[in-house]
């Protein structure tokens, strides 16, 4: 079958060749995700991966299969893309208008991030990596891995994906890659120990998803949040946790802050939200929505994701209300 449809591919069969991708595009764009940090990216580079494949195809000579030489081909349009900039947004700085947060525990690097919808990651191939992977898919796609990613350089993060999530042999990523296999082993020894650095310390294992634990903790935390519970709210987070909000820079770590962030920024007078839950990254997420006292309605804030340690919440990160429509999320709540 395969050797059929690219033997109609290499002749000029769109269709054929439509039928020969299509069942690595949702693999590939998370594998674009992975390295770009950007949904948007990732939809645009895996255009652009689709485009030179068919261009090239017919000087595929069948030397490695159809999947890696795919690989080979949105792995360098995506190194591509990193090391000219050319997808990189200008850096915002400063908070919206009317807010003004307390000091921050540090400024953040990594500001060109967005969270992934699950609904993206039914069906991907990747779910049962190579025999050389090691991350499981679940941890491969969480925030906090995709955060540490992008603070490494783009040929380690490739040769991270390739080898330890996705789990190409040394010599199938030196391939793909277009390099020596000394040059991987050397690559992927300086990205593990990077990424070993960044890894949460004391972090438990999160409820499974969907599991009991994890609906009742975040039912808990909505009615906090929908009632200004500050206090709440804190009680339910570990002792260090984290408060981002990319492309701002402000990070705040520590239940005392972010007491303080959340008293300052969220929890005004006459301040009322609601939440709409949603899933990002394989973790739980809402919609977050502040009603607006003239209108009555419902403004959106943003998307906020939060990453579980045990049944605590370790990190809540907040995204641009841009991002919710890719999450099927409206931009507004009547009362």
């Amino acid at each position: 079958m395969t050797t059929d449809l690219l033997d109609r591919a290499q002749a000029g069969d769109a269709d054929a060749f439509a039928l020969l991708v299509g069942p690595y595009r949702r693999e590939l764009q998370v594998h674009c995700y992975r390295l770009l940090g950007s949904v948007a990216d990732a939809e645009d580079a895996l255009q652009e991966t689709l485009l030179s494949a068919w261009q090239g195809l017919p000087a595929f000579e069948g030397r490695a299969s159809v999947r890696t030489w795919l690989y080979r081909v949105a792995t360098s349009r995506c190194i591509d893309a990193l090391r000219s900039g050319r997808r990189r947004p200008a850096l915002v700085s400063s908070p919206p208008d009317g807010l003004a947060p307390p000091e921050p525990t540090r400024l953040g690097e990594v500001l060109w991030l967005e969270p992934y919808p699950d609904d993206l990651l039914s069906g991907i191939a990747d779910s049962t990596p190579g025999p050389e992977a090691r991350y499981e898919s679940r941890e491969a796609i969480s925030l906090a891995f995709i955060t540490a990613l992008q603070l490494l350089p783009p040929r380690q993060r490739a040769v991270v994906l390739l080898r330890d999530v996705l789990g190409f042999h040394a010599s199938e990523a030196a391939r793909i890659l277009d390099v020596s296999e000394e040059s991987v082993t050397s690559a992927l020894k300086r990205a593990r120990a990077a990424l070993e650095r960044h890894r949460p310390s004391q972090q438990l294992p999160a409820p499974p998803p969907g599991s009991p634990a994890e609906r009742e903790l975040v039912e808990r935390l909505t009615a906090a949040f929908e009632s200004a519970n500050v206090d709440a709210i804190i009680a339910m987070m570990t002792e260090d946790v984290w408060l981002t909000m990319p492309p701002l820079p402000l990070e705040y770590q520590g239940r005392e802050r972010a007491a303080a962030f959340l008293s300052a920024t969220a929890f005004r007078p006459g301040w009322t939200a609601r939440l709409i839950p949603a899933r990002a990254n394989g973790q739980p997420a809402f919609g977050f929505y502040a009603r607006d006292p003239d209108t009555g309605s419902y403004y959106t804030v943003g998307l906020m994701v939060l990453t579980l340690s045990g049944t605590q919440v370790s990190a809540m990160t907040r995204f641009d209300p841009a991002v919710l429509p890719r999450f099927g999320l409206p931009p507004s709540l009547r009362n």
